[in-house]
């Protein structure tokens, strides 16, 4: 293909038109920028994600517009994250949102000494009510985005992932669960439902060490060789079944 685009176009445009794709491109990547921040800003005061990360969030999931599959986030607070998933990727989905909105559980020793000081620190001002929420807000962020086909799951993941329907598949699933044992929970009911070349977003990866351990135990426990990649130098997620990049 590349000889015949050669043939066809001389040499002293080539440069031009090189010149010409890489502006367009710029200034399309400049409007989902915009529209980007647009989403976060609508829906600031539904979530404790910077704004940076927040925008990280959506971008990468911009790559499976055309993934089918429902979008499921595991720890959604008041439903920011969510609502901004839904308002990028549109109305045509089903969207479930699953927290116990009474907070988090313990950590263990799993989640390391940083885990186990903050859930004992409850006058640091990052301690949030130890992310206690009311549903009916992230039933409001859920009705900010315009989907309808919402399912907003009061609960404690254990009692509540293994009801999610067998017969629905996964194109994004984002977890936001802190500590090992809920990602862990999250992973062993809901990993087997994302498609191939679906999203696998693990918010708190370089934070909690037990997110970090429960995604490599899970992994190894499949004997699975998917991989941990980085988007934007800040979020972590795996593609699932995508082959590693080669050199």
């Amino acid at each position: 293909m590349k000889d015949r685009i050669k043939k066809v176009i001389p040499l002293r445009l080539r440069s031009p038109l090189r010149s010409v794709y890489h502006h367009m491109r710029h200034a399309l990547e400049s409007v989902f920028r915009f529209r980007v921040c647009a989403i976060y800003r609508r829906f600031q005061g539904f979530t404790m994600i910077p704004r940076d990360i927040y925008t990280a969030n959506l971008r990468l999931t911009q790559r499976m517009y055309d993934i089918p599959g429902d979008v499921v986030e595991c720890g959604v607070w008041r439903g920011g994250m969510s609502g901004g998933m839904a308002t990028l990727l549109g109305g045509a989905r089903r969207y479930w949102l699953f927290d116990s909105f009474e907070g988090l559980p313990a950590p263990d020793e799993r989640d390391g000494a940083d885990a186990l000081r903050y859930h004992h620190d409850e006058g640091s001002p990052h301690f949030n009510d130890n992310c206690r929420a009311d549903k009916a807000i992230a039933d409001e962020a859920m009705a900010r985005s315009g989907a309808s086909d919402v399912c907003v799951i009061k609960g404690w993941f254990n009692d509540t992932l293994p009801n999610f329907p067998m017969d629905r598949r996964i194109a994004v699933l984002r977890l936001d669960g802190d500590w090992y044992e809920s990602v862990m929970c999250c992973l062993r009911n809901l990993y087997p439902r994302v498609v191939q070349g679906g999203l696998i977003i693990i918010d708190d990866y370089y934070y909690w060490d037990g997110a970090s351990r429960a995604v490599h135990d899970f992994l190894s426990e499949i004997s699975s060789a998917d991989r941990v990649s980085q988007f934007d130098n800040q979020v972590a997620y795996i593609l699932k079944g995508a082959a590693p990049a080669r050199r």
